[in-house]
């Protein structure tokens, strides 16, 4: 892989069987994947994946990263996405899952007026909850200084905006699943980001 990839229907990959080995291959032929080696370096690396309808077309979609190596001591250390964020079930969703014995601390934040300057119909007020593989809640938040504001500074990558909202927790393992949800305050609608920052 070079600078950059892309593909359109997994199965046409010239690389379909490495996708088959990696165990997690789409189960429809229509949907799509990369597999890519990500050089590291000691400061971070910076990856963007980008999912479009083809032909122009829309629709609800995922993207989904795995880390296929974990014998290498390079590691996911930040997930972001940025969707149109509605109401009712078409909200934004980011899943992780922490694997191996050692807990994971955390920062999940919903961005959305520090967008402003840069996309059209940023969302005002965006809320957050963290939510485990069973659907409880674990965790919410609207406007992160109503809330563990000390702690999210200290993480050195609090929200730009207090409207913004920002959850720090540390995440069990041994392949516990997780959910953040964002929403807009009073069913608002417009453009959010949800980001999960690895703290340690």
């Amino acid at each position: 892989m070079g600078a950059s990839d892309s593909n359109d229907n997994w199965q046409d990959s010239p690389n379909k069987q490495a996708i088959i080995d990696t165990g997690v291959a789409p189960t429809n032929d229509l949907e799509s994947a990369i597999v890519a080696t990500l050089p590291a370096s000691p400061g971070g690396t910076n990856y963007t994946a980008i999912v479009r309808g083809a032909n122009n077309g829309t629709g609800i979609g995922v993207v989904q990263v795995f880390d296929l190596d974990r014998t290498v001591d390079s590691k996911l250390a930040n997930i972001s996405t940025r969707s149109l964020v509605q109401t009712g079930d078409n909200v934004l969703f980011a899943g992780t899952i922490v694997l191996g014995d050692t807990a994971q601390k955390v920062i999940v934040r919903a961005i959305g007026p520090s967008l402003a300057s840069f996309v059209s119909g940023a969302m005002a007020d965006p809320t957050l909850e963290l939510h485990d593989g069973n659907g409880g809640v674990l965790a919410s938040n609207d406007n992160w200084r109503s809330d563990q504001q000390d702690e999210i500074i200290a993480t050195g990558v609090a929200p730009t905006d207090d409207l913004e909202s920002a959850i720090v927790t540390t995440l069990p393992a041994n392949g516990a699943q997780y959910t953040a949800i964002v929403r807009g305050a009073g069913n608002t609608t417009g453009i959010a980001v949800v980001e999960v920052f690895a703290l340690q």
